[in-house]
């Protein structure tokens, strides 16, 4: 039992314990699992090269898993977002007013202004091919990508 404890798990032991935990992010898709999976293969492949004892094959691994979880959640993660508005509700846009707070008449292209936030949003991008200026009202006819297809209130 001491030469267990004294030489450490086998590399290939922390290998398939590596594969067996980042199986596991089938059933729990929270990239938490993955990263203690591949801390697991990587300690099992250093294992083959450098002896370590069980402790410090364990805080090895414990070390693996916090870094990459923390690199992971911290930055990236957030770049992975979806920032797109792809997916809206397009029938909640449809027919809303706003008024124009700029309007680029070359371009057809502005920003209008909802009175109240219309899918966690109050300005949005739009386009339009009527003359518009600044304070018009305008109502929703469409959408376009992320940016909304307005015409002149009447």
């Amino acid at each position: 039992m001491e030469d267990w404890v004294s030489s450490g798990l086998p590399a290939w032991a922390w290998v398939v314990a590596g594969f067996a935990l980042a199986a596991l992010e089938i059933i729990l898709p929270s990239f938490f699992m993955l990263w203690l999976g591949v801390s697991a293969i990587v300690v099992g492949v250093l294992s083959l090269f450098l002896p370590f004892d069980l402790a410090a094959q364990l805080f090895l691994w414990a070390v693996l898993s916090m870094s990459c979880l923390v690199a992971w959640f911290r930055w990236v993660a957030p770049r992975m977002k979806d920032k797109t508005r792809s997916g809206m509700a397009y029938e909640k846009l449809l027919g809303q007013t706003a008024i124009v707070l700029v309007f680029n008449a070359s371009t057809g292209r502005g920003q209008l202004r909802f009175s109240a936030p219309i899918l966690g949003e109050d300005e949005w991008r739009f386009i339009c091919s009527d003359d518009l200026s600044a304070g018009d009202r305008v109502v929703v006819k469409d959408v376009s990508g992320n940016d909304l297809v307005v015409t002149l209130h009447q």
